[in-house]
């Protein structure tokens, strides 16, 4: 399938190798990531349906080493869009590598990177994070209580459809309350787990993720995603994955597992 059939693309932010000290320090694209470290890729996505702009995680904006909300905005523009464009926001899970970009600092102080859109966001996902003394540190926390104090956040149920087109589900995993986001249109299918189904590398590998909330969660969903994705003809869209984000099932043998096929 054609890019160009689609209505969704890849923002794709940058590289990154993530060691211990949880910082994000860039890397190129092929690069293996310091010894010991994670490598990661981050993959915002933007769904341009009917009068919407829709985005799907939005990067780490000012919080990586060497980053910057100006990466999603020169990306936005690729698709002739800018910040004020978009229109909702809906966040897989509240770790700051998928909602950094919500704010920016370039003028010296904190200001929404998307002043007119919505952000949708987990109900008790926000409500746990609110309730800590501490989001990772002093200036995330100022970060989140910004956000609390200036975004239209619209809550999330566990289960529910702000839109037509679009509906969650909590899949917990990764985080306790980390959501599966589902686009339908009735023309495309867009299936998006944050962390919980990050890379195509994922798909036929079974594994426990020390950095996951509950690992045995992760597991069991992401079986139950990937059937689903399959069965219902979903996209796919890793948000970690550091060649093609987009991808999808083409068929399955018990033996070797899915067909991946990169959009």
């Amino acid at each position: 399938m054609s890019t160009k059939t689609i209505s969704a693309h890849a923002l794709y932010e940058g590289t990154f190798s993530v060691g211990l000290d949880k910082k994000f320090n860039r890397i190129n694209r092929d690069d293996p990531p310091a010894k010991g470290a994670l490598k990661i890729s981050l993959n915002p996505f933007i769904i341009q349906s009917g009068n919407k702009n829709i985005l799907f995680d939005v990067g780490i904006g000012d919080f990586g080493e060497d980053t910057s909300t100006e990466t999603l905005k020169k990306n936005l523009e690729e698709y002739n869009l800018t910040e004020y464009d978009i229109t909702d926001i809906f966040a897989s899970h509240l770790h700051y590598d998928h909602i950094g970009g919500l704010v920016e600092r370039s003028s010296g102080f904190w200001e929404l990177t998307f002043p007119d859109a919505k952000l949708w966001v987990s109900e008790n996902g926000w409500q746990k994070i609110m309730t800590q003394d501490e989001y990772y540190d002093e200036e995330k926390t100022a970060f989140i209580h910004f956000l609390d104090a200036k975004a239209d956040i619209h809550f999330l149920d566990d289960d529910e459809q702000p839109y037509p087109e679009i509906s969650v589900e909590k899949i917990g995993g990764h985080t306790e309350f980390s959501q599966v986001l589902l686009f339908d249109d009735g023309t495309q299918k867009y299936m998006m787990a944050g962390d919980v189904l990050a890379t195509r590398g994922e798909v036929n590998r079974k594994f426990a993720a020390k950095y996951d909330f509950d690992a045995q969660q992760s597991m069991r969903a992401r079986k139950e995603l990937l059937k689903r994705a399959y069965e219902e003809q979903y996209i796919l869209m890793g948000y970690h994955d550091s060649h093609h984000p987009l991808f999808k099932l083409t068929d399955y043998d018990e033996q070797q597992g899915y067909k991946i096929e990169a959009i």
